[in-house]
């Protein structure tokens, strides 16, 4: 069944869908009357819709069923993602948004060799939220995780006093994972290198701020192999596997 989000919660029996998904479901999918879709709203209830009409840019549905969403992880996972070469980035996106991750926070680090300029960094932050919003779809997530504007280092440890529990995964090593997630917690922060990897100052500085050191074992893991890697371990220690 396809799968959509919605901005605005259903109180209705009947809903109105436009733009780009409305194009998509009649254009791309080429739905009828009578087909059923799904869409997501805001507060995570799930809503099984009947395609009751359709025009040229507006899709009405009407809602046959509702229940909460329970796709979504019980850990709140942040990415801090330093930012790679080339394309993998779009792919790190897509394939952590499959995993589970919920917000994505690309950064420029010391080592760092992609330092795209601001106007350029806009036009990739608009590409890479539609690639999560995509990836949401296929996956049947329960919300679009938000990938946020590019930040330098420092701003990124600030971020971290949202988090519960902050992760810097080191290739010189640290801690492994299963001894540092011993009790439940909501929301945690991974931080990953790009193909250089951290300075010693940028570890220190997380330290600092309360993170903790960890290694994902002897190997040395791509820049685009270690989020997903890392991200899958977490998910499996708290349970989201």
């Amino acid at each position: 069944m396809a799968w959509f989000f919605t901005q605005d919660n259903i109180s209705g029996d009947r809903h109105i869908i436009t733009g780009e998904d409305a194009k998509h479901i009649s254009k791309v999918l080429r739905m009828n009357r009578g087909e059923e879709l799904t869409l997501v709203t805001p507060d995570l209830t799930q809503c099984t819709c009947e395609v009751f009409s359709i025009n040229s840019d507006s899709v009405t549905v009407e809602v046959l069923k509702r229940k909460k969403c329970e796709n979504e992880p019980n850990v709140f996972v942040t990415l801090y993602q330093a930012l790679p070469k080339g394309d993998k980035m779009e792919y790190i996106i897509q394939k952590c948004v499959e995993l589970g991750v919920s917000r994505i926070v690309p950064m420029i680090t010391s080592r760092c060799v992609s330092r795209p300029d601001k106007k350029a960094l806009v036009k990739k932050r608009e590409r890479w939220q539609k690639i999560a919003l995509q990836a949401a779809m296929q996956s049947r997530r329960g919300i679009v995780p938000e990938v946020c504007p590019c930040v330098t280092f420092p701003a990124a440890a600030e971020d971290t006093r949202q988090n519960e529990k902050t992760i810097v995964f080191y290739e010189m090593g640290g801690e492994h994972i299963n001894n540092i997630l011993t009790s439940p917690v909501k929301s945690i922060g991974m931080f990953i290198g790009s193909e250089g990897g951290f300075e010693q100052s940028e570890v220190d500085l997380l330290v600092k701020h309360g993170a903790t050191a960890a290694t994902l074992g002897k190997r040395i893991l791509r820049a685009e192999t270690a989020p997903l890697t890392a991200l899958s371990v977490i998910m499996y220690q708290t349970g989201n596997f």
